[in-house]
């Protein structure tokens, strides 16, 4: 199950209502935030989220509008001392410039209090848990070495619980080791082998995020089949041709992708001033009428392929887990 929490969704300059490109990743304990536009830290502050166990950050490119947060977030990590260790991904022009950021304009030459790692990221998987992996994707937007990622569960075999009642497996290490693939040994003597209660083996869910790009052709295999596509819809139709030359889409083109690549759920974010929500989920949901436009503290839970809990957290933060904390 992967849950993500929109804390910014407006694309180049924040607005009235949409911050500037953020978002954080969940897989049961593990957190990652996607990309750091200005004023990341207090949206993650307002949306009840807090900063433990946020040392995760994966940069899309080093665009200002998605890396200038860096430097208040790592101001308030030095001080409050909240986390040890600072793990930052991204290509390297974006890592060259956040370089910059961090140690000539926030430390200024001084020793950062933490341990911050700037690690280069390529095509292919580059993060990798017990039960789920995060992989690269070359996207093409202005400058070199820009990526969407690919949050992607490890295939698994469902507990059979109503198999395992009828053999009588008690609950606790018993059924874990069952699921983990070992054979057990009851009380009474009988061997219980993983097949007797694991079902088929099934696909586990796919979240793709993609952050900036201006094509979408050379990205559809890494999209094929995912059960999430998060995506940008900078522009509408009319102004195409403004999008081409600026290297972003429209929201036409990425329902278009959706819809070519059999995407089961689309999220539209990094929406423009310019236009009026309605008339960007109007466009997109004339090809993929599923389509769906993200606003800041928005809350999607994917499990088993599907969206199973969506809403805003700022109306009701206890109905999605969220606790207040830093």
């Amino acid at each position: 199950m992967f849950e993500i929490v929109f804390l910014g969704t407006s694309a180049s300059a924040p607005s009235v209502y949409r911050g500037l490109s953020s978002q954080v990743v969940m897989h049961n304990e593990f957190r990652f935030l996607v990309d750091c536009g200005e004023g990341t830290q207090r949206q993650i502050l307002q949306s009840g989220l807090g900063f433990k166990r946020l040392n995760r950050i994966l940069i899309t490119h080093g665009h200002l509008d998605h890396i200038l947060g860096l430097a208040g977030l790592l101001s308030t990590f030095m001080r409050w001392e909240t986390i040890d260790q600072l793990e930052i991904y991204g290509g390297r022009g974006a890592l060259e410039r956040i370089r910059d950021l961090l140690y000539t304009v926030v430390l200024r030459g001084n020793r950062p209090p933490i341990e911050i790692s700037l690690i280069e990221v390529k095509e292919g998987i580059f993060f990798e848990a017990e039960d789920f992996t995060i992989s690269a994707i070359p996207v093409t937007h202005r400058g070199a070495d820009c990526y969407g990622y690919l949050f992607s569960e490890k295939p698994h075999r469902p507990f059979l619980n109503e198999k395992a009642e009828q053999l009588g497996v008690p609950q606790g290490p018993w059924r874990r080791d069952l699921v983990n693939g070992q054979t057990i040994s009851l009380p009474d003597g009988r061997l219980i082998t993983p097949d007797q209660v694991l079902g088929e083996e099934k696909a586990g869910t796919r979240l793709v995020h993609i952050g900036d790009i201006g094509r979408t052709d050379n990205i559809l295999e890494f999209c094929q089949d995912a059960d999430v596509l998060v995506i940008e819809a900078t522009y509408l139709d009319p102004e195409a041709e403004m999008a081409a030359e600026f290297a972003h889409i429209t929201a036409r083109q990425a329902a278009q992708l959706a819809q070519d690549a059999n995407v089961r759920n689309l999220i539209l974010t990094h929406i423009s001033r310019r236009y009026r929500e309605h008339d960007v989920i109007a466009e997109a949901r004339a090809i993929f009428p599923e389509a769906m436009v993200a606003r800041d503290f928005d809350f999607y839970q994917i499990k088993n392929g599907e969206i199973v809990k969506y809403g805003n957290i700022l109306n009701n933060p206890t109905h999605f887990g969220i606790e207040s904390s830093t």
